[in-house]
């Protein structure tokens, strides 16, 4: 048996190594490096992987519940993971329906390769430019928002292309971070999730060959790829969140009973049990939906993952507020973690999709109309 199968207890003997040194991180940006190592020596980043590819063969709702226990000690770690484990729990779906994938999993699995996507901010348009050259394309761009970039081994993004015959596509592609014109902008200065490393990665004439580039689709148009992505997506990351919701309503509680005679504590508490039940729900569904992978994915399916991602974004932050409030003055301080755990639990809602375009994409799935025409 792999040492890293047992999750929940590797989370605990783990955690709280990850949770010291904090407050500097979070301070100056600093990625977590030493944690994508420890990681990868406990075979992590290759765990969803199928145990007949080589992999821990660890089950999606598994990895699920790491990631909420991690994020309890460190959430920029476990954020920063869950980009990851998303994209292998992507090639995982498809690989277990015989579709590419397979190709992915051993990369991941040959020496604990990190994953890193810039899909989320491309959704539907992408940018940068790409142009044609022999056996295949020259591309410039400059992708945000990519979670875990310093410890980068494979890039997984998309370029938009006019291509003669049949006008603009979106190529969807995979390039090594080592390839010649990949570099990192230092430009992750954020308001919360400081840890994670998410530096805008820099293209500048990249070649990408053509058999290098796996989906090709309309530009603009809602693309059946995504049903697979967001229903594994959204789980994983709104676990990240429950787990920070969980420790700051446990930090709040913790702090409030020091003010037990003050009138007011109790219906503060109790509004905080049903904000965190709230999120908990919401997240637990969309596990329960996602199945393990055996889900038919549909713009039914996706509607019903956003839905609930929404309400547990919504709710992860309402937790955060109320658990200050509980807690009274003293969790103004930044050594109650409170302070960092709110400015983090700010980031939930620029997952896709946010609030309002999920209100949209399901309002428009409703009425039988295609779920994004003419968003970009």
């Amino acid at each position: 048996m792999n040492g890293h199968l047992d999750l929940q207890a590797l989370a605990r003997t783990i955690g709280p190594s990850f949770l010291e040194g904090a407050n500097e991180r979070d301070a100056g940006d600093v990625f977590v490096a030493e944690h994508y190592e420890i990681l990868k020596r406990h075979k992590v980043f290759s765990a969803l992987v199928p145990a007949d590819l080589g992999g821990g063969g660890v089950a999606y709702s598994a990895m699920c519940g790491f990631l909420r226990e991690l994020a309890g000690y460190c959430p920029s770690t476990a954020l920063a993971l869950s980009m990851h484990q998303h994209l292998v729990a992507a090639a995982v779906y498809h690989h277990r329906r015989g579709r590419p994938g397979q190709k992915l999993l051993e990369q991941v699995v040959g020496a604990e390769v990190v994953l890193v996507a810039t899909g989320a901010n491309d959704w539907m348009e992408s940018n940068g430019s790409a142009m044609r050259v022999d056996g295949g394309l020259l591309v410039s761009a400059r992708k945000p928002f990519a979670s875990g970039a310093p410890a980068g081994g494979v890039l997984l993004t998309s370029v938009p292309f006019e291509d003669p015959p049949e006008g603009w596509q979106v190529l969807h592609f995979a390039v090594p971070f080592t390839a010649s014109g990949v570099s990192l902008a230092d430009d992750w200065h954020p308001l919360g999730m400081r840890a994670t490393g998410s530096r805008s990665v820099v293209l500048e004439k990249v070649f990408v060959p053509d058999d290098a580039i796996v989906v090709r689709r309309p530009r603009g148009q809602f693309h059946p790829m995504w049903n697979v992505i967001l229903t594994m997506a959204a789980p994983l990351i709104m676990s990240v969140y429950t787990g920070m919701a969980e420790a700051a309503a446990a930090i709040g509680i913790g702090l409030a009973r020091n003010r037990r005679d003050d009138p007011t504590v109790p219906y503060l508490l109790g509004e905080l049990a049903n904000h965190l039940t709230t999120a908990q729900l919401a997240t637990d569904d969309m596990v329960r939906i996602a199945n393990d992978y055996d889900v038919e994915t549909s713009v039914d399916v996706t509607s019903m993952i956003l839905i609930r991602k929404t309400i547990a974004a919504e709710q992860v932050l309402m937790v955060a507020e109320k658990a200050l409030e509980a807690a009274g003055g003293a969790g103004f301080y930044r050594k109650t973690r409170l302070e960092r755990l709110l400015r983090d639990a700010h980031a939930a809602q620029f997952h896709p999709l946010s609030a309002k375009r999920q209100h949209r994409f399901t309002g428009r799935i409703t009425l039988g109309l295609d779920p994004i025409a003419d968003i970009i």
